[in-house]
């Protein structure tokens, strides 16, 4: 009898051992936005089975609880690396209000995190930190930010395509550092993304396993909307043109979606309540760096779509539905452009250029750090070229109205100075004429 009650006791250790062992202990979690401003998705990943995904939540103590599920996701190395991602949304958030949050399993939870909710309504300020190309190496912005967030500046952060160098790599482990990397910023304030060339291994697969986005919480599109305030933002998917053996009709398809979406948010009842509307992709339209990147091309797919024949051109239906500022990264710089298209100048005036501009404005913001290090630019500036940059940094942007836009360049080289400014005002929102 005293073997038998041993051996249990044993035997239920072992069963403790490995049921509150550190591999299903929450990890790499994070954060975006849900379908409505009173919802968030908060996404994590165990590297052991365990079901039953459950986050707590509440303003003041833990006291509602909303439950997910689970996918398993094999990283497509030899080594077959698995793990578990769960996700759950969390409803019915009181708007503008400070949540706590734990997640788990329903008996191993994480440590307690906050974010807060978005305000009701859609006449409020906006604040983001905007990037691409930040690798697991040399990922120099990252304290900055972490400090910023620490300090409230944010209320969301876009990551613009490119993460980890390469989340696929030592088979999908990279991925699994920069997640938890990130995980001091993005479990506390959304972390926003679309997609890079530095995904594409095995279909974006760890892409679209790793994150959450609006309407596209599976991650088979790779491209989506969302509202934020007085902003309609854009996340496409400018691989599509360049990764065809993954499906030759999904630029199609994509671009068939984004003038739907445009459409909609052109209304004159939702650009009454989202009067900016803001893009992101990772590939520029435009760019001046000294390489052969697609934005160097006097016809790039991005802007331009099929070459001669100008169809799924990306710029025409953007400047068709008057959007009013684009976001990029790709190029490891930074670049502000004057209002631009078709490779022509639209200022709004020759003392104001950014003031009731007659064309779409594009910021490139690649320098977060990776190790890839800078890409240089040409000797010469084109004429559509504002101000450029290779320090490593960051982009802030400030919405402060439905007239009102601000946005910096943070030089993380220069202790955190603002290199470059702009104001962008708009009286009017609408086609460019």
């Amino acid at each position: 009898q005293v073997m038998s009650v041993m051996f249990q006791y044993i035997v239920g250790l072992v069963l403790f051992h490995f049921v509150y062992s550190d591999n299903v202990v929450p990890e790499q979690i994070h954060l975006s936005y849900g379908r409505d401003s009173t919802q968030m998705f908060v996404t994590w990943s165990t590297m052991n089975v365990t079901q039953n995904a459950t986050c707590l939540y509440g303003t003041s103590s833990l006291s509602q609880q909303a439950k997910g599920y689970t996918t398993k996701f094999v990283d497509g190395g030899t080594e077959q690396h698995t793990q578990y991602i769960h996700r759950v949304v969390l409803s019915q958030l009181q708007p503008g209000k400070k949540h706590m949050y734990q997640c788990g399993n329903g008996k191993t939870f994480s440590k307690i995190f906050t974010f807060k909710a978005l305000p009701s309504g859609s006449d409020f300020g906006v604040r983001v930190a905007l990037f691409g190309d930040m690798g697991s190496v040399n990922a120099q912005s990252l304290p900055r930010l972490l400090k910023d967030v620490q300090n409230d500046m944010y209320d969301a952060i876009f990551h613009v395509g490119d993460f980890a160098y390469d989340m696929d790599s030592d088979n999908g482990k990279n991925g699994d550092k920069f997640m938890k990397a990130i995980e001091p910023i993005a479990a506390t304030v959304p972390y926003m993304t679309c997609p890079g060339n530095h995904e594409n291994k095995y279909n974006f697969s760890n892409y679209k396993n790793r994150f959450t986005m609006p309407g596209d919480e599976d991650g088979k599109l790779m491209y989506y909307s969302f509202n934020m305030g007085p902003v309609h933002v854009i996340s496409i998917s400018t691989e599509y043109f360049f990764y065809i053996n993954y499906g030759i009709l999904q630029p199609i398809h994509m671009y068939e979606w984004l003038e739907k979406d445009l459409q909609e948010a052109s209304k004159p009842e939702n650009r009454a309540k989202q009067p900016w509307i803001i893009a992101m992709g990772h590939r520029p339209m435009y760019c001046s760096n000294n390489d052969h990147d697609d934005c160097t091309h006097h016809e790039s797919l991005v802007r331009i779509g099929i070459p001669f024949i100008h169809i799924l051109g990306m710029e025409k239906v953007m400047y068709k539905y008057g959007v009013d500022l684009m976001f990029w990264a790709h190029e490891h710089s930074y670049e502000r452009l004057w209002p631009v298209y078709d490779r022509k100048v639209y200022n709004g005036s020759l003392t104001a250029p950014y003031t009731n501009p007659k064309a779409p404005v594009h910021i490139i913001t690649g320098s977060a750090g990776c190790s890839e290090k800078h890409d240089p630019f040409k000797n010469n500036t084109a004429a559509w070229s504002a101000f450029r940059s290779i320090d490593y940094g960051y982009t802030r942007m400030n919405v402060i109205n439905a007239t009102h836009l601000y946005v910096e360049q943070v030089s993380d080289d220069k202790d955190g100075k603002i290199i470059d400014s702009l104001m962008l005002i708009k009286n009017k929102h609408g086609p460019y004429v």
